[in-house]
């Protein structure tokens, strides 16, 4: 079919409208017939769906109205043309007219012709009507074949698809290898869609793991173990493990969804094509496993009909591969377990043919049959449990000279019947008083190494059992094989062993009435003797259990009890938390409430008069709280100071809150220890039960919760827990991860403090301080996190963060002879590489030392004097100055202002807002008073907070020249500190 342009226009307006014309012999040569008497030129025929199509091109008269293809559904034109020679197109007039035709699925169509200008006044259009409706019957049918036959091509790509989905199915249950199901599958895919390039992918969302079971690449040749399970971390550029993570069907060229999907490429991950296409498997919205085909030539490309045709048929391939593996699951156990099963049928028949062997012995040995008769009959039982040919059974005489061979069968050699004894294999059985399973190599090299004499055939398996009468090796039971056919093993030892033992038996009873006469006497007389030892063995017992049964109960009571104060500990509170629980779980009414107890401060009393007297403090603690409770409630003490009361004895709150305020007045006395006097208070938390706990440990978390509450809000109270608490627990608890996540991320970073001159506000260095910029909750200040960091172990690295910061930025605000502070934690003091570590720091960005300086408090000075002082001097030696923060606040001892290497002192902004005008006394007399010492010793002097013009004059009056505040700069990050120098050196217009 070809496309071509056809102009036409209404005769009363004569406006131009450009329509697409499609040929079609059927319509054309239609059209021919009716109209080759009307001097026509062409016909055109345009149908479609929507009526409102139909009335906008008749009622439009815009200049171009474009009626391409794509504005009509299922549309098809026809254009049929005159025979011989017509007018030339280029000068052609037209005349159009449109007949409405309907039908069950077109709602509208138009026939549109064209004739020279010249024939337009003599048409006739009576009859040319006639001829329309002639030829309008005709397009009606074509319309109708044509619907009929889109129709038919519908069912039959719906029959292909339903006869692949059937295939899919009879797939699963059918009863070939894996991989020729894969195949199989591989081809009815290959049949609905471009498919010569497809693999299907197993992934294991738990541990992360993903297997290529089919993988079929016409250009890849590096095809994976299908039996191989990768790790997804190997692979993190993989399109099919990107898709499978993204859960969504993934469409287009390789390049392309990388980029879409933010992956890189790897070219160990197979060849880029020209056009991919994968979707995931899943099972109730979970991802295991993934369908992929990729074209790499560009005439084979992916529709959105193809993703979708995909993505249903890869439901069918998940249902077909977990019905399969569901299937070769049930095989495997079911093999399993036959296996098992035919395994305990062999044991349990060979126990049974043991057990008839072992009864026939004991007949045997009960009958009156000769010996020679008995031997030979043990003889055949044996045979039948073993390969028994070469069988002989020695007895050892009395004094143990000599061997009696009471029975022997051997295809090559006769036997002695009695001899004395020997070197032989049966002598070392004998001698060891060990069952013997030998082969030719290991008699060879007992021979070797002197342990045995060998005489006669050689035999390539010997098997030898010692029989036992009366406690002491007698005789002995022994077979051999000459053949490489028969080799005796270890079971073969274990069940001649067994038998050996009724063997013995047997022959203690035949070889001596007499000797079993005297047996029965002397065991009669050993089970009286037995019997009173027995009795005695029995008392000493009881009094061993009752020993026992004490000591098991001081071992549980000591398990259950603290040892130092003799209260239930930890693990006895939370059973009885627990048995509380479930109790209040039946039924609501057995309400209760913990309490968690901390005695305030008691590390101070620790630290100061020492454990021992920390312990008598704890006892006498115990026994006070202990007082407080009515005896159905359970005191326990935690572990260190903290105690836990289970309150029993009363479900209202107000009662048990009475409890509380009376333990807390329990301390009110002082506790009277080794002549001492010790004060403490105790801080309590309460949490009642309630329906939102299910473990005793939440309980008890929740009371800890309120105890620190209680604790915070200024000790020697109580607090309950509510929901704010658990909401404050929480956060914090957020803050703590949000805390560890930041240091990885560099969320930290320092703002600076201008520190300047009094009389002119000209800057001479900055301070560093940490923010947080929080990717939720904004910038936050280190009021809001540093308590947390400290807890943490945290704010050491959030720290060096901040250096390695200020390193960077000196050069951008470190000029003119101006100078950064930043703070050290007694932390860092108490390393003894930190001097050497924070010189590294300056070395690698290359900061001059006279560029920044440290701020310590007087704390860090007092921790550990000698090493502070090594470390500040190691610093000022390369450079580095050091200034002492918030001074005033402290001990303000003036030895350490000389002894450690300072540069400068900090006066503390308590001090400065203090100051008012006109006082001689109060702070003002404390700031004139550093400053004297400050001189004196040589110190630079800043006072830190100055906030109004009245502070600052007054400061000035006082003679201090440096300072900090809000009056001068508030701190800012290093974009608006920049910002701010440029606008203080911009050139002035005046």
């Amino acid at each position: 079919m070809t496309f071509r342009n056809l102009i036409l226009s209404k005769p009363d307006s004569f406006e131009q409208v450009l329509l697409w014309a499609l040929d079609m012999p059927t319509l054309g040569q239609a059209a021919n017939t009716h109209f080759a008497t009307a001097g026509l030129q062409s016909v055109c025929l345009v149908w479609g769906n929507a009526s409102s199509d139909a009335t906008q091109w008749q009622n439009s008269r815009q200049t171009e109205l474009n009626f391409g293809l794509s504005s009509l559904q299922k549309s098809l034109i026809l254009k049929a043309r005159m025979r011989g020679d017509g007018a030339k197109t280029s000068t052609l007039h037209t005349v159009q007219t449109a007949l409405l035709l309907t039908s069950n699925n077109f709602n509208w169509a138009c026939l549109i012709f064209a004739l020279p200008a010249k024939d337009v006044e003599s048409l006739n259009s009576n009859e040319l009507r006639t001829d329309f409706n002639n030829l309008a019957l005709r397009c009606q049918s074509i319309l109708q074949t044509e619907h009929f036959h889109r129709d038919i091509q519908r069912l039959a790509e719906s029959e292909r698809l339903q006869r692949s989905l059937f295939a899919i199915s009879d797939l699963a249950t059918s009863d070939q290898e894996t991989h020729a199901v894969l195949s199989e599958l591989h081809q009815i895919v290959n049949r609905l869609m471009y498919a010569e390039n497809f693999f299907i992918a197993r992934y294991d969302p738990v541990d992360e793991t993903i297997r290529f079971i089919y993988f079929v690449d016409s250009v890849d040749w590096h095809t994976p173990n299908t039996q191989e399970k990768i790790d997804a971390r190997s692979i993190p550029n993989s399109l099919t493990l990107a898709m499978m993570r993204n859960a969504k069907p993934v469409r287009g060229p390789s390049n392309e969804v990388r980029a879409r999907l933010d992956l890189t490429q790897d070219s160990s991950l197979g060849p880029d094509s020209v056009d991919w296409l994968g979707v995931p498997m899943l099972d109730q919205g979970t991802v295991l496993g993934g369908v992929v085909v990729q074209s790499y030539f560009p005439e084979h490309r992916y529709s959105d009909k193809d993703q979708a045709l995909l993505a249903y048929v890869a439901q069918h391939i998940l249902s077909l591969l977990q019905r399969r593996e569901a299937q070769e699951n049930l095989e495997r156990r079911v093999d399993e377990r036959t296996l098992a099963l035919q395994n305990e049928i062999v044991v349990r028949k060979r126990s049974e043919h043991l057990q008839q062997a072992l009864f026939r012995i004991a007949e045997i040995s009960q009958s009156n049959t000769t010996m020679d008769s008995f031997y030979s009959s043990i003889h055949k039982i044996v045979a039948e449990l073993l390969h028994a040919k070469n069988f002989y059974i020695a007895t050892l005489s009395d004094d143990g000279l000599f061997l009696d061979f009471a029975y022997s069968a051997d295809e090559f050699d006769a036997l002695e019947n009695k001899r004395g004894i020997g070197h032989g294999l049966t002598e070392y059985v004998i001698r060891t008083a060990k069952p013997a399973c030998l082969n030719r190599a290991e008699i060879d090299e007992l021979a070797r190494i002197g342990e045995v004499t060998i005489t006669g055939t050689k035999s390539v398996s010997w098997l030898g059992v010692p029989l036992f009468i009366a406690g002491k090796v007698s005789g002995i039971i022994a077979l051999q094989s000459y053949t490489q056919a028969h080799h005796y093993v270890q079971s073969d030892e274990e069940l001649v062993s067994f038998v050996a033992v009724h063997i013995a038996n047997a022959l203690e009873r035949r070889l001596g009435t007499e000797n079993l006469r005297n047996a029965y006497s002397e065991l009669e007389q050993r089970v009286q003797e037995r019997t009173h030892e027995l009795a005695q063995a029995n008392n000493e017992l009881r009094a061993q259990i009752l020993v026992r049964e004490r000591m098991e109960h001081k071992l549980k009571h000591e398990n259950l009890h603290d040892a130092l104060t003799g209260l239930p500990n930890r693990g006895n509170l939370l059973i009885q938390l627990a048995q509380a629980l479930a109790n209040y779980q039946m039924d609501t009414t057995a309400i209760f409430a913990v309490l968690f107890l901390d005695l305030d401060r008691f590390k101070v009393v620790n630290d100061s008069v020492g454990h021992f007297v920390g312990d008598e403090l704890l006892k006498v603690a115990a026994q006070r709280i202990s007082a407080c409770v009515a005896p159905s409630d359970l005191v326990s003490r935690l572990g260190g100071d903290e105690f836990s009361i289970l309150i029993r004895s009363s479900p209202y709150q107000a009662e048990i809150m009475a409890i509380a305020d009376r333990v807390i007045s329990a301390f009110d006395a002082p506790i009277r220890v080794q002549g001492k006097e010790l004060f403490t208070s105790v801080s309590i938390g309460i949490a009642m039960v309630d329906g939102r706990y299910q473990s005793p440990e939440e309980l008890l978390r929740d009371a800890d919760v309120a105890m620190y509450r209680a604790k915070s809000k200024g000790r020697r109270r109580h607090e309950i827990f509510d929901e704010g608490l658990h909401k404050v627990a929480l956060e914090a608890l957020d803050l703590e991860n949000d805390l560890r996540r930041a240091i990885p991320r560099n969320e930290f970073l320092p703002f600076y403090q201008a520190i300047t001159h009094i009389s002119d506000a000209k800057i001479v260095g900055y301070e560093a301080l940490m923010r947080w910029q929080h990717p939720k909750r904004g910038l936050l200040l280190p009021c809001d996190f540093v308590d947390v960091a400290q807890e943490t172990g945290n704010l050491e690295a959030m720290d060096w963060q901040i250096y390695e910061q200020v390193c960077i930025d000196l050069g951008s605000i470190a000029f003119a002879g101006r100078y950064v502070t930043v703070n050290v934690s007694p932390a860092h003091l108490r390393d003894r590489s930190f001097a050497d570590r924070f010189l590294a720091l300056m070395h690698q960005h290359q900061v001059e030392a006279h560029r920044i300086r440290l701020e310590v408090t007087e704390g860090v000075l007092l921790e550990n004097p000698e090493q502070v002082a090594g470390c500040l001097a190691l610093l000022k030696q390369h450079g580095v100055h050091t200034l002492l923060d918030d001074f005033g606040t402290g001990y303000s001892s003036l030895s350490y202002l000389h002894r450690f290497p300072l540069l400068g002192i900090k006066i503390d902004r308590a001090f400065v807002s203090a100051l008012r005008d006109g006082e001689a006394g109060g702070s003002s007399a404390i700031v004139r008073a550093i400053l004297l010492m400050a001189d004196s010793l040589g110190l630079d002097v800043i006072a830190e907070g100055i906030e109004t013009e009245a502070q600052c004059k007054h400061l000035r009056r006082l003679g201090l020249s440096l300072g900090q505040g809000f009056l001068f700069a508030k701190p800012a990050c290093l974009n608006d500190v920049c910002a701010q120098h440029a606008f203080a050196e911009k050139p002035s217009l005046a």
